[in-house]
This record gives C-alpha cells, structure tokens and sequence, in this order.
C-alpha cells in the first residue's frame, strides 16, 4: 500500500508562522507606510503572495547553510523569507521575513 505525502498547509492561516515574522512584516509595512501609505499595503500583499505561494510549492526555497533552512525570495520587492518544512507535521514553518538589506540570520549554502 503506498503511503501518502504528509498534508501540508492548505492556506497561509494553516501555516505555522513565528511571532517573530509577523513582526518583521509589521515592522516593514510600517517602515514603508511612513514613506509611502499607498506603497505599504503593495508591499504587504506581495509579502503575502510569497507566504501563499510557498503553501502550494513548499519546497520552492533555496537551502541554507542551516539544516533544514529554505529562502524564497518574494518576485515583488524581492523580501526574504526563510522557513523550514516539517514533512512529518504536514507544517511549513514561517521563520522570518526580511529586506535584502537587512542582517540575515541564515547563509546560503
């Protein structure tokens, strides 16, 4: 009898994301919403698109140095998000999301 793939997310509220990365989007939504109010919503939802995006290919991300690290990189704006996927729990696991410019806390392989 075959065995199944694990379940992962269904949608982007299925999906485990760290306090940590929803506080990196508020921050950069807020960063850009001071230089732009317009500009900050179109950043958020491309943001999102990537989240969304990584529910249907969830191994889309490049490896990390990290065992178990990918990174995707939003095709808007180019923001960093690094997650794992967790095969077992059927769960992608949002770490972080971050700005190019910003310090990264994983290298690439």
């Amino acid at each position: 009898m075959p065995t199944s793939k694990p379940r992962l997310a269904a949608s982007i509220n299925e999906a485990s994301v760290h306090a940590a990365c929803l506080e990196n989007i508020a921050v950069i939504a807020h960063y850009v919403r001071e230089r732009n109010p317009a500009a900050s919503q179109r950043v958020r939802a491309a943001i999102y698109k990537g989240l969304q995006d990584l529910v249907l290919f969830p191994h889309i991300g490049r490896l990390q140095q990290t065992k178990g690290v990918r990174k995707l990189v939003t095709h808007k704006y180019r923001y960093l998000v690094y997650y794992t996927v967790d095969e077992a729990a059927g769960e992608i696991i949002i770490l972080s999301v971050k700005h190019p410019a910003q310090r990264r806390e994983h290298e690439e392989l």
